[in-house]
């Protein structure tokens, strides 16, 4: 099929668009092209994700309940396993995990296994995007070669191939997926018209650049952003903590300053599938070159070292009260990476009470949002455990309280009335005076 026979076929929204990985980047996706009323065919593994779609339950807390409803009544809308239904859609976007390996270098095997799975029913005229966040030249270096290598089939020619990095945030009221603009990169010209014209179908802006390795990079420099202005204000709080100053009465007054200052707040160590692992996507990638990335680098260090700072704190706090801990009873508050979602991939919390744990203490959280800890790589040794109650009996009975996730529907004030030493490392308790029994971390 011609380039203006697919143009029109996208415009006319009769271009079918599929998306594997239902995940908090696939599922959102999915979502906005079904309310866009383009067709849509959703891929996953997961089985208990597939029936959630198509049975309209929610499994990500901020997409709600109402729009999985809808998912599941639509007849342009449907998720299954099975992946030999590839060569249907017009157009596949894969959205998987991409992390690191224990030695802090990019884990591709998600994208690789998908790409491969895609080559086998890939067929003339469909076009392949990659979202997920990669360094750059994974499109061209990587996805592009076993396409082409499986099928028989050339791209650029036979098929289509872009690039444009997922802008998920998770619980953000004022940007969903459809308000976020969709940076673009293809592999030539009609894969870059081709991309566009399917995002401009549902996205309220799209903006080119000139290939994917540039579009590629523009999702690394996001996050490096973040990642390094987040290291500064926490080497700030450890910093200003020690000369007695407040870190965030510092912060609020500079934030007032109406140019030159951009606001970021500390905490106790990064979470989330994107700022404590896409900068090293750039780090390993720039060893091929022989470049360092020492700015980035030190960013990690400090941000990987807050949960071991909160630790410290947390230790002075209990010793203020002349209690070890070793035998203490701890509660952290939130398990989720971020305030209000119950996404807890990367969560500091895990690492909180990692090391907790080794050091004897004795462990329990609390998070409205994630009741239950669900099995995970990293933590299945803490799979199972769940969330405990919230009332006066339960709270008070903890030694210490530590503040990891500013959840906005948790009581602080019913929190610092029942709890006899709070460790706050998000700011969330206004109304302590008491320096005694409210540490900040």
């Amino acid at each position: 099929m011609e380039i203006e026979e697919l143009l029109h076929k996208i415009s006319k929204k009769e271009y079918k668009v599929g998306v594997i990985g239902l995940g908090y980047v696939g599922l959102p996706l999915m979502w906005t092209f079904h309310e866009n009323e383009v067709p849509v065919l959703g891929f996953d593994i997961d089985s208990f994700k597939v029936d959630c779609v198509n049975k309209g339950i929610t499994y990500i807390k901020h997409l709600g309940e109402d729009k999985m409803s809808l998912l599941a009544s639509s007849d342009r809308c449907e998720a299954t396993t099975d992946f030999t239904r590839l060569a249907e859609p017009d157009a596949l976007l894969m959205c998987v995990p991409t992390p690191l390996s224990t030695q802090r270098e990019p884990d591709m095997e998600y994208v690789v296994k998908t790409t491969e799975s895609v080559s086998k029913y890939l067929r003339k005229g469909q076009m392949v995007i990659l979202e997920s966040t990669t360094w750059p030249g994974t499109t061209e270096e990587l996805i592009i070669p076993i396409l082409e290598k499986n099928s028989g089939l050339k791209a650029g020619t036979d098929f289509y191939v872009a690039y444009s990095p997922e802008r998920e945030d998770p619980g953000n009221v004022n940007f969903n997926t459809s308000k976020i603009p969709k940076v673009v990169g293809g592999h030539g010209d009609d894969a870059l018209r081709l991309a566009c014209a399917l995002y401009d179908t549902s996205i309220v802006e799209t903006v080119p650049v000139s290939d994917t390795k540039t579009a590629e990079a523009v999702k690394l420099t996001e996050n490096i952003f973040r990642s390094v202005n987040i290291a500064l204000v926490n080497e700030l709080k450890v910093v200003y903590a020690e000369m007695g100053i407040d870190v965030h009465e510092v912060l609020d007054a500079a934030a007032t300053k109406p140019f030159g200052f951009m606001k970021f707040t500390p905490g106790p160590g990064l979470g989330g599938h994107c700022i404590p692992i896409d900068p090293f996507y750039l780090t390993w990638k720039a060893r091929e070159f022989e470049q360092n990335t020492r700015f980035i680098e030190l960013a990690g260090q400090i941000n990987t070292s807050m949960p071991k700072y909160v630790v410290q704190r947390t230790i002075e706090a209990l010793n203020s009260h002349k209690k070890p801990i070793n035998g203490s009873r701890l509660l952290l508050i939130g398990l989720a990476y971020k305030p209000d979602v119950d996404d807890d991939r990367e969560s500091p919390t895990y690492k909180l009470m990692d090391y907790f744990s080794e050091l004897g203490a004795d462990i329990e959280y609390y998070d409205p949002f994630v009741p239950v800890i669900r099995e995970t790589r990293e933590h299945a040794h803490w799979a199972g455990k769940k969330s405990v109650q919230w009332d006066n009996e339960t709270i008070s009975s903890f030694d210490a309280v530590i503040i990891s996730t500013n959840h906005s529907e948790i009581n602080y004030e019913e929190l610092s009335d029942w709890s006899s030493l709070i460790v706050d490392t998000r700011n969330a308790v206004k109304t302590v005076s008491d320096t005694h029994k409210l540490w900040k971390a």
